[in-house]
């Protein structure tokens, strides 16, 4: 290879490249985005449709229906997921990873448009929703007071708003938990049925009375004028004194028949925090900007904004997603540092104090070289990315020590400086080329992974291939230029190792002899001790992602269903008061009818409803001894409270999951539905590990259904239609126009029953109708109240029916055992004809996820096979270089064991990593065995020189690659220690045993290796 001489002859030139690479990467990674965790997000849309008034089948049939209809024409559809509850339709769609998100939410907008006719006039909010990572909000502010208003507090929210959107890089702030303000039109029905008023009447006077319609122009001599015509309402006056009838020759005005006023809405969303009234201001990120200079900047606006906030008010701080980010780089780069003072030591101990300098050089500039090209791949600074660099950490070195040893053993041989730097490099150049292709090949199959967990770790093999990358050039390039200008022959002469020479002598040169004399029997052993090993795999056990271990938590509260808000107020009370006992929860923030605004990247907040509250803790600190007691405890004490459903939720690592155990039944009756969910439910719950068990059938509700006489109707001359939106406007309200003050405001005006009425039965004799001829007809003339059981929530997947029973799991069980367990009582059961299960939530993802990684090993396998024939021209010598990837195994199952750790996704990724690291040691072995075999050498002596040559530096390339990987194994916490124990145990074990298979499978496959040379 001429890339050494090249790189020695032109110094100048070398020096100048890699100096602008360094350079570049520096200012990249001063720059570049940093985060929690990766900006990625599915594509995908969430329609949300309220419809106040409408109980879950009206949903079913007026919304979801028609919308899953029409979106179900789009291609590249994964699923569809609908949910209709009291007012209340969601429907998700998601499509397969590939897919352009923004046209396929284009394609979503249109599909929902084009029957937006055709659904429910009265729909109060139809909003379409893009998936994005970043409607994560990065900071959640209190704005309380014990004294002010929702008015005043809304005021000053508006004016902190403003300020903070002019902060650059802030996608979105809103506000949450305050009531919307409205114009209020209270009808007396009883005036407008003596007045001979109709609903309708009503409805279209406001409507035309407060139109805006240019008049035009006129040109009167030289000069042009506007023609401004009546407008629309400018004050509370102009609505109260609109003519809305003509009755016996004196107008009736709206005043006469209703109350105007300036009014909230009905509560459906309230906040608290340290028993305050609260809003919550809420601020979001844009894509691919840097937390911490936008958290820096909101800083100061916030400083501005206190100094001139009311006494009566605080402003506090919740949240703070730049404490999380800062704790968990600050961890990796801590481990980093640690990893690269233990590969230093290694390495200075082994090679001596110049060489080592040399070699510890390419750590700082390939990751320098290689974040450069991970910022141009628009990848930020978050957790997975740092993680590929610790991965890489201690194999950056393996190429540089095993250049700067064989340079070493040139010149002790007799060789120039320059010369034994060219020919040190070029002897083991290609074993050096072909090992780092080999590694990057194991990684490069996981970028291919098309799924959303491919989506999630995709920075991690990103970073490992440009810092690996950049590693081989150094490799290639400055290492033998320093290794020529800096390392005299006095300082080889020292490095000789007497340890090493005596553990070559006194010990594997003597096991080297035995395998080579008894290589069927190692074989046989060696296959044993492999099936042992995989016998063993059960007790090590499967999970996909562990627990966030963050100091924070989510207590979800359910009341059953049709739970006034004030109920479900009483039990966030309750459950407030258990929470203030905890000496170590820093503050709670309580949210009622509503979820906490999005704080976490896999959790969605449940929309508006009056059963629901949920309660965001935040500790002091994390300790996982603490906060797993104080989860148990809290459990023990929430679990036995048979007003409402209450389950701590801790926040989980890795890819949106529904819940850790989901079971869908399917199928169309909801009665059988419902009794298959019941029996579903039952035998969760008899699962030993499982908490938080949730079925939303659990319950029926009882509504009041007004069963119209439709003959009385008929004979009447009322309308069936006009019927029903009356008692819709009187009891839900009916939007009818929008109002704008002199701010530029708008408030939508709604016409009512008085409050009063609306909570009382009797309030349904005060309503009444106009036939066709104009008399007013009571509504209970015509209709009977009658008590009817409902669903309470009606929920669609993939066009079909079904009910998700949802289980949490505790951590000391293993997910996929529980699930497994549950799987068999269900196909126990019996299934009723046109009814089945299907499983969901974690076992669904992983194997998804676990799939999608099974094609990568195997892209990498046959990847990895074509560059071995290509280097060693035979299709046998591949195979011997494979054995470490078994042996590899060994190592792996047996470190996740005795570490106590399960077989996660990321140890999944450790294993794929091991099939492009192992098999580094073996190239180098095979290549210079046949190297000596071409120089002349027999087989038997070829096999124990390049051995004995050989075991330094694979020794030392595996004694680097654990120290730069132990800090993070050992502190990493939950996510990256199964990585790191596959690593290390499977690189360990294959090392001590590559020495002595790779010969022994060598000399037994020699008569078919076909390369030439003499035997």
């Amino acid at each position: 290879m001429r890339l050494p001489r090249l790189a020695i002859e032109n110094h100048q030139f070398t020096n100048t490249l890699i100096s602008l690479l360094i350079l570049s990467g520096i200012i990249s990674f001063m720059t570049m985005p940093r985060s929690e965790d990766p900006q990625v997000s599915p594509p995908g849309s969430t329609i949300v449709l309220i419809y106040p008034g409408a109980n879950p089948a009206d949903m079913e049939e007026l919304i979801i229906d028609p919308i899953e209809e029409s979106l179900n024409e789009l291609e590249d559809i994964k699923d569809i997921k609908s949910s209709a509850q009291d007012g209340l339709a969601v429907i998700a769609i998601e499509f397969f990873i590939g897919a352009d998100p923004e046209e396929k939410y284009n394609q979503v907008v249109q599909q929902v448009n084009s029957i937006r006719s055709t659904l429910p006039q009265e729909i109060s909010t139809l909003d379409i929703k893009k998936w994005s990572v970043t409607d994560v909000q990065i900071l959640q502010l209190a704005l309380g007071s014990h004294i002010a208003g929702y008015r005043q507090l809304e005021k000053e929210g508006e004016r902190l708003k403003k300020m903070l959107e002019r902060v650059s890089g802030v996608k979105q702030v809103k506000m949450w938990a305050y009531p919307e303000q409205e114009i209020r039109i209270t009808l007396d029905f009883e005036k407008m049925a003596h007045n001979h008023i109709s609903l309708q009447q009503v409805s279209q006077v406001i409507q035309g009375s407060n139109q805006n319609i240019p008049g035009g122009y006129l040109d009167i001599g030289n000069r042009r004028f506007n023609i401004q015509t009546s407008g629309s309402y400018e004050t509370l006056d102009d609505i109260q004194n609109t003519v809305v009838h003509s009755y016996q020759g004196k107008l009736v005005y709206l005043k006469d028949i209703a109350n105007v006023s300036m009014s909230y809405e009905d509560d459906t969303y309230y906040a608290r925090f340290m028993d305050q009234k609260t809003i919550f201001i809420t601020v979001s990120q844009k894509k691919g900007t840097n937390i911490f200079s936008i958290r820096n900047k909101i800083s100061d606006e916030l400083g501005k904004f206190s100094e001139r906030l009311s006494g009566n008010m605080q402003l506090t701080v919740i949240f703070d997603q730049t404490e999380s980010v800062a704790r968990r780089l600050n961890t990796f780069f801590l481990n980093l540092l640690q990893g690269l003072f233990l590969v230093g030591l290694v390495v200075f101990i082994s090679i001596g104090f110049r060489a080592s300098l040399i070699v510890m050089m390419v750590i700082p500039l390939s990751i320098t070289i290689g974040i450069n090209f991970v910022d141009w791949s628009g990848f930020g600074l978050e957790q997975i990315s740092i993680a590929g660099l610790v991965i890489a950490l201690g194999l950056l070195v393996d190429n540089a020590i095993v250049v700067t040893e064989n340079i070493a053993r040139f010149k002790k041989m007799g060789y120039k400086n320059s010369e034994a730097a060219v020919e040190g490099t070029g002897q083991i150049a290609w074993a050096i080329v072909s090992s780092t292709v080999t590694t990057v090949l194991a990684f490069v199959p996981m970028m291919m992974m098309f799924n959303m967990t491919g989506e999630f770790i995709r920075g991690l093999p990103v970073t490992v291939v440009f810092t690996l990358s950049a590693s081989l050039l150094l490799a290639l390039v400055l290492t033998p230029y320093l290794s020529s200008k800096f390392i005299p022959r006095e300082a080889v002469e020292r490095r000789s190792s007497r340890i090493t020479r005596r553990i070559i002598e006194k010990y594997y040169r003597p096991m080297l002899n035995y395998v080579l004399t008894h290589p069927k029997r190692i074989l046989v052993i060696i296959f044993i001790i492999l099936l042992m090993s995989i016998g063993l795999f059960p007790m090590v056990g499967i999970s996909f992602f562990p627990k966030a271990e963050k100091p924070q938590f989510l207590i979800n509260i359910d009341t059953p269903q049709g739970s006034s808000l004030a109920y479900t107020d009483s039990i966030a009370h309750h459950v407030e008061k258990i929470l203030s006992d905890e000496k170590d929860i820093k503050h709670l923030a309580t949210n009622i009818g509503h979820g906490n605004p999005r704080i976490y990247y896999n959790t969605v907040p449940k929309n508006i409803t009056s059963n629901h509250a949920q309660i965001y803790v935040e500790l002091n600190y994390y300790d996982e001894n603490v906060y797993t007691a104080m989860i148990r405890r809290l459990r023990t004490r929430l679990s036995d409270n048979p007003g409402a459903r209450i389950e701590v939720k801790e926040f989980e690592q890795g890819p949106p999951v529904d819940a850790p155990v989901l079971i869908r039944v399917l199928g169309e009756n909801i009665t059988t539905l419902k009794s298959l969910a019941s029996q579903v439910e039952s035998l969760i719950k008899e699962t030993k590990g499982t908490i938080n068990v949730s079925n939303p059938l659990r319950t029926a509700r009882i509504d009041l259904h007004l069963a119209i006489n439709r003959a009385k109707a008929a004979i009447l001359g009322l309308n069936l239609f006009e019927i029903d939106r009356t008692v819709r406007a009187a009891i839900a309200g009916l939007p009818v126009s929008r109002y704008r003050d002199m701010d530029g405001k708008e408030y939508q005006i709604v016409i009512h029953l008085p409050r009063v009425q609306k909570e009382q039965l009797q309030a349904l004799h005060k309503i009444f109708i106009n036939s066709r001829t104009g008399n007013p007809v009571p509504l209970m003339q015509v209709a009977n109240v009658q008590f009817k059981e409902s669903p309470i929530e009606i929920n669609h997947y993939n066009l079909e029916r079904s009910v998700s029973i949802s289980a949490d799991v505790v951590r000391s069980y293993s997910v996929n055992d529980v699930t497994l367990g549950i799987i068999k009582k269900l196909d126990q059961l019996t299934w009723p004809k046109g009814y089945r299960y299907a499983i969901g939530g974690e076992l669904e993802s992983r194997e998804e996820s676990f799939g999608g990684m099974y094609q990568a090993v195997l892209i990498a396998f046959v990847g990895i096979f074509g560059v071995l024939v290509l280097q060693f021209r035979s299709y046998l010598q591949p195979f011997i270089v494979f054995s470490a990837i078994p042996l590899a195994i060994i190592g792996s199952i047996l470190a996740l064991l005795i570490t106590g750790n399960t077989f996660s996704f990321t140890a999944f990724i450790g294993l794929t990593s091991l099939v492009g690291i192992v098999i580094n040691n073996s190239i180098i072995l095979v290549d210079y065995t046949n190297q000596l075999r071409q120089g002349g050498v027999d087989t038997i002596h070829a096999l124990k020189e390049a051995g004995e040559t050989r075991f330094l530096p694979i020794i030392l390339t595996t004694a680097t690659t654990v120290g730069g990987l132990l800090p993070l194994t050992l502190g990493g916490g939950t996510l990256w220690a199964p990585m790191g124990w596959t690593i290390i145990g499977g690189l360990t074990l294959s090392t001590l045993l590559t020495l002595l298979v790779v010969p022994m499978l060598y000399l037994l496959l020699e008569k078919g290796i076909a390369i030439g040379v003499k035997k």
